[in-house]
């Protein structure tokens, strides 16, 4: 009637210890790239089997290939499996590649599932059935259950530990159990509450049931307003609900509503840092993070994006060239609209980030706020445009000693940066209605749209008015 499981970890440093992490880091790669140099194995064990795994995690990233070839090659027998656990994806693949299918199994299966699962997800399909055929049986089929569940969701987040009880229990009867259980998880803190068809009914913090008397059953003390997570839910919503409600642990169900697993807040911080910084790195047309990639693979991801880029660069130059008598009796022209087309750009941009981090934490939804959040974007354009024209159609009106120029400088960068402010907030939200991902689409979309309506303003009014 029970299934037993690990709890968030605690950290080895918390936030207010950066500095000193980062210290310890810089020490740790100084003593181990000595003993590598020395040929010192036993200092590269003593430290492994001192530090907390998350340590030597950092340090395997630190160094080079070969440094850690031989790192693996001599701690291969006593690395914590908790390591692989805490590395980039790119060095665990590099790790994964040194040690043999056997030692991966024996390390995934010393693992939480959703651990395991995370390790194994992103392997190609003959490395990940070679593994897996190591496992046995029972550990294999969780983890394999747990593949099936689509990337980035719930059942994939979920570990599959947990401590659940009958409701009708007394909370002695409880704790009766749990001391006689050889495999409880080291740290728990909620135990859910469950009917004869394994329906999550409630759940009793571990702490309120510490402090209850032995006859009170764990029924009168439950709380019933159980959040339970479909296991379909996208991990992005899983990362909402426990910042909206402030969770520790969360019941996973399946379609029937049967609690098949369990989402730890440990879990949801790695997604929300995850989160965080796909949309950073999206933002800057990067895609995703490739600090520990190989160099042809980075240059690979970020040709991509600048092939993007450059596609925009032509557009834009198709617009000015339709003007180049224009710029040739004016020169003062090709001087000054660069600076409609980046005020543009850049006050796009500015929205186009607030935009996506509000949709990414639903503060904004399509339907909800929309037209409330568009005219307040609109407004702020219009005022920060209302404030740079002044400034900029001054400055060449006086440089070039042209006052109809300074006006019509003044009047371009109006009507881009309010179309920036608008396009900064709709783009982002027509992308999202279409189900794309607006931080990895939208920067393009807006860039182009300010380079070609800038240059076409400027250079079109300046035909009008000033020739």
């Amino acid at each position: 009637m029970s299934e037993v499981g690990g709890a968030p970890e605690t950290p080895p440093h918390d936030a207010g210890e950066s500095e000193l992490f980062h210290d310890h880091g810089l020490e740790l790669l100084g003593l181990a790239r000595e003993a590598l140099a020395a040929g010192e194995t036993h200092r590269i064990e003593e430290l492994v089997e001192s530090e907390h795994a998350a340590d030597i995690a950092h340090l395997l990233e630190q160094l080079d290939h070969d440094e850690r070839r031989l790192f693996i090659e001599i701690t291969r027998h006593i690395l914590d499996p908790e390591t692989l656990s805490h590395l980039d994806d790119a060095v665990r693949e590099d790790i994964l590649e040194l040690l043999t299918p056997h030692e991966v199994a024996a390390a995934v299966v010393e693992l939480d599932s959703d651990d395991a699962v995370d390790i194994l997800e992103d392997l190609d399909d003959e490395q990940k059935r070679r593994i897996l055929e190591s496992i046995p049986a029972q550990e294999r089929a969780i983890i394999e259950e747990g593949l099936t569940y689509p990337e980035e969701s719930a059942g994939r987040l979920m570990q599959r530990e947990l401590v659940a009880v009958p409701a009708y229990w007394t909370v002695g009867e409880c704790i009766d159990f749990l001391r006689a259980s050889k495999d409880l998880p080291d740290d728990f803190y909620d135990l859910f509450l469950v009917d004869p068809a394994h329906k999550p009914l409630g759940s009793v913090p571990l702490s309120r049931a510490m402090r209850a008397r032995r006859n009170v059953l764990l029924s009168d003390i439950m709380e019933t307003g159980l959040r339970t997570i479909p296991a379909e839910m996208d991990q992005e919503a899983v990362a909402h609900l426990f910042r909206s409600y402030a969770l520790v642990s969360a019941p996973v169900v399946d379609d029937a509503g049967r609690l098949i697993g369990v989402i730890t807040v440990d879990d949801v911080v790695h997604v929300i840092d995850e989160e965080a910084e796909e949309d950073m790195m999206s933002l800057a047309g990067v895609g995703e993070t490739d600090f520990h990639a190989p160099a042809i693979e980075t240059a690979w991801r970020r040709i991509r994006w600048l092939v993007v880029t450059l596609v925009n660069t032509l557009i834009a130059a198709a617009v000015i060239s339709q003007f180049d008598a224009t710029i040739e009796q004016l020169v003062a022209l090709a001087i000054l609209m660069p600076i409609v087309a980046a005020m543009g750009g850049n006050a796009g941009m500015q929205v186009v980030t607030v935009t996506v981090r509000a949709l990414a934490t639903r503060d904004l939804t399509p339907g909800n706020n929309v037209w409330r959040a568009v005219l307040k974007e609109v407004l702020v354009a219009a005022m920060n445009a209302a404030v740079f024209a002044l400034i900029m159609g001054t400055i060449a009106a006086l440089w070039f000693d042209n006052p109809a120029l300074g006006v019509v400088l003044g009047a371009a960068m109006i009507f881009n940066m309010l179309w920036a402010g608008l396009a900064g907030i709709l783009i982002p939200l027509t992308l999202s209605r279409l189900g794309l991902d607006p931080a990895i689409s939208a920067g393009p979309f807006l860039t182009t749209t300010t380079d070609v309506l800038g240059f076409f303003s400027f250079l079109g009014l300046a035909t009008l008015f000033l020739l």
